[in-house]
């Protein structure tokens, strides 16, 4: 198989709660998929499918109790790495550099102003802390909260909170954008922003991953990853997306 733009890729994947006891939960078992560079990828099914279980585990959050996960890329001596063996210390790496998240509750800091929040993920890497604020100041400029950047969460709206947890999603310039229900406590205004800036950004060759059970996703993604307690039911197409 051609793997020269696959980002990721796992192989017999699995992840168990409580293993070997009476209360054991299978939350993902023998997921085999492959997420290529550039496209915009949806994690589909019901609550307690194992959507946010799978982001957690690409991500480098969470680790499987059984199977594989290959992050690619061509910078590596080998073209990849086995994220499952990796120490924290790599993941935690990895996911500073390769990764940005938009969780589903915004996970903002209540006490930290707008660019503060953006900024904080700059803190333990090499820039001041002028350098961290014009980044952060730019970004929200971007995305329309220019006039927001020295806000707390609690003096913003939900759409406005959405877009502060994007800009700390991109303020590290990831090559993956992952999103855990992102459009779960925005109005319908704030997600056809969402669905722009998400669209603009995969135009610019960002690999995309969102978890949602909201069709309005559906029309903009390439490839859409159908799950059902914890399994994986199918994978549709473009053209095959309903």
């Amino acid at each position: 198989m051609n793997t020269n733009n696959t980002v990721f890729k796992t192989e017999g994947l699995s992840k168990y709660y409580n293993p070997n006891r009476p209360e054991e939960i299978k939350a993902l078992q023998d997921i085999n998929i492959e997420i290529k560079k550039g496209n915009s990828t949806i994690l589909s099914g019901p609550s307690g499918s194992g959507k946010t279980t799978l982001i957690s585990l690409l991500g480098a959050i969470d680790r499987p109790t059984k199977g594989k996960i290959f992050l690619h890329d061509p910078c590596l001596p080998t073209g990849r790495e086995e994220l499952s063996i990796l120490s924290d210390e790599a993941l935690a790496l990895i996911r500073r550099k390769k990764i940005g998240f938009i969780f589903q509750d915004f996970n903002l800091i209540p006490r930290l102003s707008a660019w503060e929040n953006v900024a904080y993920p700059l803190i333990p890497m090499v820039y001041n802390e002028k350098e961290r604020k014009e980044r952060a100041v730019a970004l929200l400029e971007r995305l329309g909260l220019g006039k927001r950047i020295n806000h707390t969460p609690e003096e913003m709206s939900g759409g406005e909170q959405q877009r502060v947890s994007i800009a700390r999603a991109l303020i590290n310039n990831p090559e993956i954008l992952i999103a855990d229900e992102p459009s779960s406590n925005i109005d319908a205004k704030a997600i056809e922003n969402l669905i722009s800036i998400l669209t603009g950004l995969k135009e610019k060759g960002m690999t995309i991953i969102i978890s949602t059970h909201d069709e309005v996703f559906y029309p903009h993604a390439d490839i859409k990853i159908n799950l059902k307690e914890g399994v994986l039911i199918n994978i549709e197409q473009r053209t095959q997306i309903s």
